[in-house]
């Protein structure tokens, strides 16, 4: 497949969305690192992703939405824990595991009822999911076991050949992957250190105490 390399602007937003809405594959940068989207409501999009990775299907993948009031597209309860860690962090490098909506098909969540969500904090990715209107999976642009990329030619020089479409903005601010914490019930877990400290959340979470 031959990748098209865009730099940011509208028509190359709405380019990448209708790739998208295609089914196909895009890399666009985020704040963390540059990610690999399909539409997370796509089935055979979403098994696209696994395959391109070399990634087991037993392993989740996150989603994006355009902003805390889209949560109901990809999350079926939102717990107290869950909107005041994402007022204190969205847009931002906090994913939120959650009860699933059904709509998301059990193949992005690894056949589990909960899914990672986040709201990037970077123009383009915001851009691209007011645009495609409805979740999308996005997971680091590389392949399984390698170093998330941080620059669309980190992740071309990976995946270029998998994808229709790169939206290229430069190196990305933090380089770091997100903070992943399981809110999906009382217990608030962090699964994955990132961006966002322990000390931060524990600090969102202890004045809901």
């Amino acid at each position: 497949m031959n990748c098209i390399i865009l730099k940011p602007g509208q028509a190359s937003i709405v380019a990448a969305a209708d790739a998208i809405r295609r089914g196909e594959l895009v890399i666009f940068p985020t704040e963390t690192v540059y990610g690999l989207a399909t539409d997370a409501l796509n089935e055979s999009a979403v098994r696209r992703v696994f395959e391109v990775k070399g990634r087991m299907e037993n392993h989740p993948l996150p989603v994006q939405v355009a902003g805390v009031e889209h949560l109901g597209q990809a999350a079926s309860d939102v717990p107290e824990n869950a909107r005041l860690l994402a007022q204190r962090f969205w847009p931002g490098p906090l994913t939120l595991v959650m009860k699933k909506n059904e709509s998301i098909p059990g193949i992005v969540s690894g056949g589990l009822d909960t899914i990672g969500i986040r709201v990037p904090d970077h123009p383009v990715a915001l851009a691209l999911l007011r645009e495609v209107g409805s979740p999308i999976v996005a997971t680091s642009a590389n392949l399984s076991g390698r170093p998330s990329p941080k620059s669309a030619q980190e992740a071309i020089a990976q995946l270029g050949d998998k994808v229709s479409v790169t939206l290229d903005a430069g190196a990305c601010e933090i380089g770091v992957a997100s903070t992943v914490v399981d809110v999906s019930s009382d217990t608030v877990r962090i699964l994955r250190l990132g961006a966002i400290t322990p000390e931060q959340i524990h600090e969102v979470i202890r004045h809901n105490g």
